[in-house]
């Protein structure tokens, strides 16, 4: 039997040539870590808009002249017919007035105004929304109760230009069914709803 001879030097050659090629592509320390910086950053932004695409948003639904509206239902502690209210003096035109609420004295808002919408008379139809962000609560007024639906948030468009005046300034987005999410977080930080004024 021959014995196996090994070739030492074609051995080394070799492996030299194969070190030399790797090197050859390689690239300096500074660029690898920013390469390397931008990919964790474009996949991080790509992880951020799955988690938004996939994040879904429980909301309540109601008509304001004729169009349909929603709020996170995270807002929303109940819903009641417009029942005996009482008007307020020396108010804004879109404050309606106050109800008592088991003793809470809630005030009624009624967004028609507040967004500049057309306001039809109110009748048996129309509910209060009552909301609360935990430190501020008041009704809003509804000319009905669509009901619940859930929407995805990557779903959401931007504001038309349709929407224009004080009511672009509220709107968070739009559905593909055309349903405008209300800010209501938003809405109730706006001084413009903190009634000052007293009556002399």
């Amino acid at each position: 039997m021959a014995a196996c001879k090994i070739d030492w030097k074609d051995l080394v050659r070799r492996q030299e040539a194969a070190f030399s090629a790797a090197s050859a592509g390689a690239i300096a320390p500074e660029k690898e870590q920013a390469i390397l910086l931008e990919r964790a950053r474009l996949l991080a932004q790509r992880r951020e808009a799955d988690r938004d695409a996939g994040e879904t948003l429980d909301l309540l639904v109601f008509v304001l002249s004729g169009e349909c509206y929603a709020v996170e239902t995270s807002f929303v502690l109940e819903t009641l017919p417009l029942g005996d209210f009482t008007p307020l003096f020396c108010t804004p035109p879109f404050v309606l007035g106050v109800i008592n609420l088991r003793g809470r004295i809630v005030s009624i808002v009624d967004l028609r105004r507040f967004f500049d919408l057309p306001a039809i008379g109110l009748s048996d139809l129309n509910r209060v929304i009552v909301v609360s962000n935990g430190s501020m609560e008041f009704g809003i007024l509804a000319d009905g109760i669509v009901g619940m639906r859930q929407l995805a948030k990557g779903s959401l468009k931007p504001t038309p230009e349709t929407f224009t005046g004080i009511r672009e300034e509220f709107v968070a987005g739009i559905s593909p069914e055309r349903l405008a999410l209300l800010d209501l977080g938003k809405i109730m930080s706006d001084p413009r709803l903190l009634v000052h004024e007293e009556v002399a």
